[in-house]
């Protein structure tokens, strides 16, 4: 097998994506919130890169079966019915719901990838479910962190890096001085994600405006083990077999 990885979306674009099979990573928060609200329930995801799309799309559907929900430098833009944090998404607001979802750096990065062959959302708390989807379908995988707005986050390298090692533990693979890079960070923090996040500059920027308890939830490992797949213009669940390799 072979697993690259890109720290950031910059210069990445959605025919550069195609026919590839990507895994979309943005820990802080945007895919741990679309893994929360799909198993609490929603309909589907559906990433847009900017507000002003988001509420065309959602003026298109029928207001009781779409939330509009998102985030700009952290918090819940006007308007919308949900922020980005994963303990909004909750089973009896999302049940059933499509949500339209706009986020600073991973709706735009998932966007991106609406070409790809597999386009799959990953972080901590699925990741064994992610790794074991790798493993089925073989062949050629990108990872692309979302970052913080185009430049790198050491809490999306270091997810990226769990990625690799787990794949490692059971499959031989080559990857690229990102993926070795990303490899080492996920050595050094391996033994407290928390408390990498709790360090990261994003991480203090959340805490410093009310969510420091999201990182908890970004940081429990196979909590969610679902897979959510980007399928069209959504982002809907792929039933999962989660397999956790210590």
């Amino acid at each position: 097998m072979k697993i690259e990885v890109f720290f950031s979306p910059a210069g990445v674009d959605e025919l550069g994506m195609r026919g590839r099979n990507v895994v979309i990573i943005d820990v802080l928060r945007a895919s741990t919130t679309i893994c929360t609200a799909l198993r609490n329930g929603a309909r589907e995801v559906i990433p847009t890169p900017d507000i002003e799309n988001a509420t065309k799309i959602s003026a298109n559907l029928s207001g009781n079966s779409r939330l509009l929900g998102g985030e700009r430098q952290g918090k819940k833009i006007d308007g919308f019915d949900l922020g980005n944090s994963p303990s909004e998404y909750t089973p009896e607001k999302v049940g059933g719901k499509t949500i339209i979802f706009t986020t600073t750096n991973g709706a735009g990065a998932v966007y991106k990838c609406r070409y790809a062959a597999m386009a799959l959302v990953g972080t901590f708390v699925n990741i064994s479910s992610i790794v074991q989807t790798i493993r089925d379908v073989g062949g050629t995988w990108t990872i692309l962190c979302s970052g913080s707005q185009g430049a790198f986050s050491i809490e999306d390298a270091t997810c990226a890096g769990m990625i690799i090692s787990k794949v490692q533990a059971e499959t031989e693979v080559e990857t690229d001085d990102a993926g070795l890079t990303a490899i080492i960070l996920h050595k050094n923090f391996k033994r407290s994600i928390l408390g990498m996040m709790k360090k990261a500059e994003h991480g203090k920027y959340l805490a410093s405006i009310g969510f420091g308890e999201d990182l908890k939830i970004c940081a429990a490992v196979d909590s969610v083990p679902v897979v959510p797949t980007v399928d069209g213009v959504g982002i809907k669940l792929k039933a999962s077999k989660l397999v956790v390799n210590g």
